[in-house]
């Protein structure tokens, strides 16, 4: 069973509602002449995650976006952005109507920071929390040249999706660097023989995750993980490969790679 808080009560509430296997979100864009920026990206990255949960827990799921007209070269932005982010295309894409913003029947509305509040019919609402540049230069980039992107989804999904979250070069540096020696263990425990994920990890990481999409608790476990003499180093590699199915860091990315470099 998966839960969330519905930003019109502040209550959890079960999704989806009914006794089905499908779990439908609509990530709703702010309108404006700015494009997108920061809070949609991240609107769009909580999105993938939830539903990426939900697939974790036996669901299908169904992900659309309800976004400003965009010109082709913002839309080719977009895109880009996307895909730099590791977040999964969208199945369906809706305009902006004049009167308003489009509201498609869907069991969770994930609004970005700055996107026009008003109550869904139907389905719960996610207010996604603001994100803050501590640069303030007008740079397009999505990060600075020569950082992978994905350190930016990790440092965003190290927060939960209702805070702030503040982006500097530091936090980027760190994000990037904890990365980098993730996926150097990944690939090193990738060498010794497979063992099955612990089931009080499984347990606790559906947990979690099921409970308001509880991410950064996912990854501070892995953390501790990392450092624990009493799991085999296959078992680590199983628990990290299995749970980036929802983190979309591309863990396993190194694994094999220092065996090609040799040859």
């Amino acid at each position: 069973m998966l839960r969330i808080v519905d930003a019109r009560t502040g209550r959890l509430v079960e999704i989806p509602s009914v006794s089905r296997h499908l779990l439908s979100i609509c990530v709703h864009l702010p309108a404006g002449d700015a494009g997108i920026g920061m809070e949609g990206l991240r609107a769009l990255l909580i999105g993938d995650v939830l539903a990426r949960t939900a697939e974790l827990h036996g669901l299908q799921s169904r992900a659309f976006l309800a976004a400003p007209d965009l010109p082709p070269e913002r839309a080719r932005t977009l895109d880009g952005a996307m895909s730099a982010l590791g977040v999964h295309p969208f199945s369906a894409v809706g305009g902006h109507r004049p009167g308003g913003p489009l509201r498609a029947a869907a069991d969770v509305h994930v609004d970005a920071c700055g996107t026009a509040a008003r109550d869904a019919v139907d389905g719960a609402r996610v207010d996604v929390g603001q994100v803050e540049q501590a640069s303030r230069e007008k740079d397009t980039a999505l990060v600075p040249e020569g950082t992978d992107p994905l350190a930016l989804r990790m440092l965003m999904l190290g927060h939960a999706y209702r805070t702030p979250v503040m982006v500097t070069g530091a936090e980027l540096d760190e994000a990037g660097r904890r990365l980098a020696v993730w996926r150097q263990r990944v690939a090193d425990w990738a060498e010794e023989p497979s063992r099955p994920v612990p089931a009080d990890l499984l347990r606790h990481a559906h947990a979690v995750l099921a409970d308001d999409l509880g991410v950064p608790a996912v990854l501070s476990m892995l953390g501790t993980v990392a450092g624990r003499a009493d799991v085999p180093a296959g078992a680590k590699f199983e628990t990290f490969a299995f749970l980036d199915r929802v983190l979309g860091l591309d863990l396993a990315r190194d694994v094999g790679h220092q065996h090609r470099a040799a040859t």
